[in-house]
């Protein structure tokens, strides 16, 4: 249960939580049995409908704050389309997808991924993923949906076209539309840029979600390494952030195993 003088509110990530589960939908379960009352993750694998996965958290109570959009076959190892010349159309029927599966379980936010790309970004990768956003933004606009857009580091995803937070600021102050925000991922704002309490002052006003990990390790928060998340997060709410924050990390002994920051940090009872 969280404090109220702490209104940060965590969710889930099935990518990187209660992977013991092999069955996609049973994870939701065990996140509700973990004491989780939302979760985020992936675009729903094939084999799993809409209608099954609306069922799974009427079941179990769960919120679904955040899904990835849905990839399609060309995905370039699964990370989005948006930045590539040329398949504008199949990035749009990509979101249209997504969007109605989001309708169906009452998801406010998507993660649009940008892709992964060959060599330097190009100014025709700059000008598909500018249009393909503005394109994005009329259609969340009448969803009542927020896009999020996510910088990922070097090292995790190689190529990745959006490595960068100033270029992520420069694009949503082009499109300027309040249904496309920023996604402050902390483990990869730290490797791309570090300063975490300035880049979350400096970004405040862009953020639609965050997420988090420790560096370099992408275990559980309270795990040995970089960062001070105590701090962090309290730099969060200092600053005046009070949505959802999801556990994008890798459980280093099992998920449940490593739970207990929640209840050290003092956010769950």
């Amino acid at each position: 249960m969280l404090r109220a003088a702490m209104p940060v509110k965590f969710c889930a990530n099935l990518n990187f939580m209660f992977t013991e589960s092999a069955d996609f939908l049973q994870r939701y379960r065990l996140a509700a049995q973990a004491g989780f009352s939302a979760v985020e993750g992936a675009f729903p694998p094939a084999h799993v409908s809409s209608a099954e996965l609306a069922a799974v958290c009427k079941e179990t109570g769960l919120e679904q704050i955040l899904m990835n959009i849905a990839t399609g076959k060309v995905s370039n190892g699964q990370f989005g389309c948006a930045a590539f010349p040329g398949l504008s159309e199949y990035f749009m029927k990509n979101l249209e997808r997504t969007v109605e599966c989001a309708k169906a379980i009452n998801c406010k936010k998507i993660h649009i991924m940008a892709g992964k790309i060959l060599g330097e970004p190009t100014a025709e990768n700059d000008a598909a993923y500018l249009s393909n956003l503005k394109s994005a933004a009329n259609v969340l606009e009448k969803a009542n949906i927020l896009g999020v857009i996510e910088p990922i580091n070097k090292y995790a995803v190689p190529g990745y076209y959006l490595a960068c937070y100033e270029k992520a600021i420069r694009v949503l102050r082009e499109v300027n539309s309040p249904n496309l925000k920023l996604m402050f991922d902390i483990y990869h704002a730290q490797h791309i840029r570090g300063d975490i309490t300035s880049a979350i002052k400096s970004y405040g006003p862009y953020i639609g979600h965050v997420q988090l990990a420790q560096v370099p390790s992408r275990n559980e928060p309270d795990t040995d390494g970089e960062l001070n998340f105590r701090y962090v997060l309290r730099a969060l709410e200092d600053n005046g952030y009070n949505d959802w924050v999801g556990c994008e990390y890798k459980p280093r002994a099992g998920t449940m195993q490593g739970l207990g920051w929640l209840r050290d940090f003092g956010y769950w009872s």
